[in-house]
């Protein structure tokens, strides 16, 4: 097991629950997700951190957005005034996301705001969303950020915003030269 993230091995922890309270094995997460029994077993025991889309493809089949799925790993429950300091960062090194749950959620209220960061070149595909007919606004702070939703493609720079509610597929890319910095509002349907 990884000993040098908390936050990995508490995931870990979560989500190895979370398979057994629905009584599925590997093989039927795997069959369920389209992740393989080995990823979901590594990540399982905390030998390796899931990929942004491998987590969202997990919070599909859990019925969960990602930051619930975080914010579950949290030792505490949120208080109304979260600091900087306090709030909950995950990153996910392979592709070059930083994600930090700004507000994380709460069992009563709906919305949630996330800050994401993309390094130039940044990748990340989504097969389909955690929640369907999930609301997105995602205003674009600082750098250039390429959007995919259901074929629809969106060019973002500073300052913009692109609301959304999604069904199917989405896609965020970084073409650079910087970094991407933007603000996620979700609001659960």
């Amino acid at each position: 097991m990884r000993d040098d993230d908390p936050v990995d091995a508490r995931l870990a922890t979560r989500l190895a629950e979370l398979r057994a309270e629905r009584g599925w094995s590997l093989d039927d997460l795997a069959e369920r997700t389209g992740v393989s029994r080995s990823t979901l077993s590594r990540a399982e025991r905390a030998e390796i951190s899931p990929t942004a889309a491998t987590l969202n493809r997990l919070c599909h089949v859990y019925g969960r957005t990602m930051s619930r799925l975080l914010g579950e790993v949290e030792a505490a429950a949120p208080a109304p005034l979260l600091r900087a300091a306090d709030q909950p960062v995950w990153e996910d090194r392979a592709s070059g996301f930083v994600r930090r749950s700004v507000s994380p959620p709460h069992p009563g209220l709906r919305g949630e705001l996330v800050e994401g960061r993309l390094t130039p070149g940044a990748d990340i595909a989504y097969d389909r969303p955690p929640v369907p007919g999930l609301e997105q606004h995602i205003w674009l702070l600082e750098g250039r950020v390429e959007i995919t939703a259901e074929d629809a493609g969106y060019l973002l720079e500073a300052g913009d915003c692109l609301r959304l509610r999604v069904w199917g597929a989405t896609r965020f890319r970084c073409p650079g030269p910087g970094d991407a910095r933007y603000v996620l509002a979700v609001v659960l349907p």
